[in-house]
């Protein structure tokens, strides 16, 4: 391998005093949910929220005079970005960031805020690639690769060192996957020092790389996920070949279980995390045969999250849990109908959140009109009991799906 324990022991004391050593606690109500011992590794608190300084950072701290004066410069779609930027800010360096076009506002004004340049390019990190390599063959600056690179590769497999400082009798480690970065310097940490542990890399299903990489298959990687963070189509070929030597599994995850591990994160840990930093926990849930009993560790890995996508996650999951509920109700077109629904919700102790009123449905008399009425409710078993007495009242309804508009 290129990447040995010892260079991820050298990385950790470079970095050592200017990367957050992250808390690594043990989830007392996750563990009672999914029947595995579960310690999150909060890499989210770091201070871009995410564990990219590491190997950024470890990366920058071996140039030489000449490379620093004349700049860096790195794709990404947001936390390598970031780190970069905030390090090289630090260190004096100049930086140019090429991101997609596409990339989260929150992250492009977050790399701009720590004094670097930003290039918005293409739809994917292909193309942000790409332009990152021209400006390198054009004014000379380094490239910083956000995980096809030796001395980042080391500096990402600090956080396994970490975890095993506290919890050393870890069973299993759960780690998305983009690039491979993270989970190839994990991987190579955790096997040297505990030889018996099982690395399970975890990527989304519109975006599976790497796993498709390892079967010798073309990645068909297309989609909007929410796991932008580790939405990659090229792997690198020194993660590759650590990942294909030292990982036990890659699994498989959906964006809806990604929002609802991301849900999960924010209601029980009070903790936000991004698409990515879910993966994790998405496969913990999915999976939960292949982890339980096992003490099982999870890479919390960021929290760069747009405030409007985290939102609506928000929202899709109270429905999904039945603590909001869109009704949509057929009353005769005449005064007073309105106020007879709504009296029959209020009087279940249930809060309306929102009405309209859809006159030119064409599936419903003209002498109808449909309400549409947004509902807080409890539980699924409060929605049952509006529902009841609607239908006791004579009145047609029907229970709107989560994605219905």
């Amino acid at each position: 391998m290129s990447v040995t324990l010892e260079d991820i022991k050298r990385a950790a004391e470079t970095i050592k005093g200017s990367v957050v050593e992250t808390p690594f606690l043990k989830s007392q109500t996750l563990s009672s949910i999914t029947g595995a011992d579960v310690y999150l590794k909060f890499e989210n608190l770091q201070f871009t929220a995410a564990f990219k300084e590491r190997g950024a950072l470890n990366k920058m701290a071996h140039l030489n005079d000449a490379e620093k004066a004349k700049g860096v410069v790195a794709m990404s779609a947001g936390n390598h970005a970031q780190a970069v930027a905030y390090h090289a800010q630090k260190m004096g360096i100049p930086a140019t960031i090429v991101m997609p076009a596409n990339t989260p506002f929150v992250k492009v004004r977050g790399t701009q805020r720590f004094g670097a340049e930003v290039v918005l390019v293409g739809d994917t990190l292909v193309e942000a690639q790409a332009e990152a390599e021209a400006l390198v063959a054009k004014e000379g600056y380094t490239f910083v690769h956000p995980y096809d690179d030796d001395l980042v590769i080391a500096g990402q497999g600090t956080v396994a060192l970490e975890m095993l400082d506290v919890v050393p009798d870890l069973g299993v480690l759960i780690v998305p996957v983009g690039g491979g970065g993270l989970i190839g310097g994990i991987a190579t940490a955790a096997k040297a020092l505990r030889p018996g542990i099982n690395v399970v890399g975890v990527e989304p299903e519109l975006y599976p790389s790497m796993s498709k990489a390892l079967a010798g298959e073309d990645a068909v990687c297309s989609g909007a996920t929410i796991a932008e963070g580790i939405a990659v189509k090229n792997v690198g070929g020194r993660t590759k070949k650590i990942v294909e030597k030292l990982v036990d599994d890659i699994l498989i995850v959906s964006e809806t279980q990604m929002e609802q591990a991301l849900y999960l994160l924010m209601e029980i840990e009070k903790t936000i995390v991004e698409g990515a930093g879910a993966a994790g926990l998405a496969a913990l849930l999915a999976y939960p045969d292949k982890f339980k009993g096992q003490k099982t560790g999870i890479v919390l890995t960021g929290g760069n999250i747009d405030p409007r996508l985290l939102a609506t996650i928000i929202m899709r999951e109270l429905m999904r849990n039945g603590r909001i509920c869109r009704l949509q109700v057929e009353v005769p077109d005449v005064p007073g109908q309105l106020s007879n629904v709504t009296n029959i919700i209020g009087a279940n102790g249930a809060s309306i959140l929102e009405v309209s009123h859809q006159r030119l449905a064409l599936d419903v008399s003209a002498k109808y009109t449909t309400l549409e009425v947004m509902v807080e409710t409890r539980d699924e078993g409060h929605i049952g009991e509006i529902a009841d007495n609607l239908s006791r009242e004579g009145l047609q309804y029907r229970l709107m799906d989560v994605t219905e508009h």
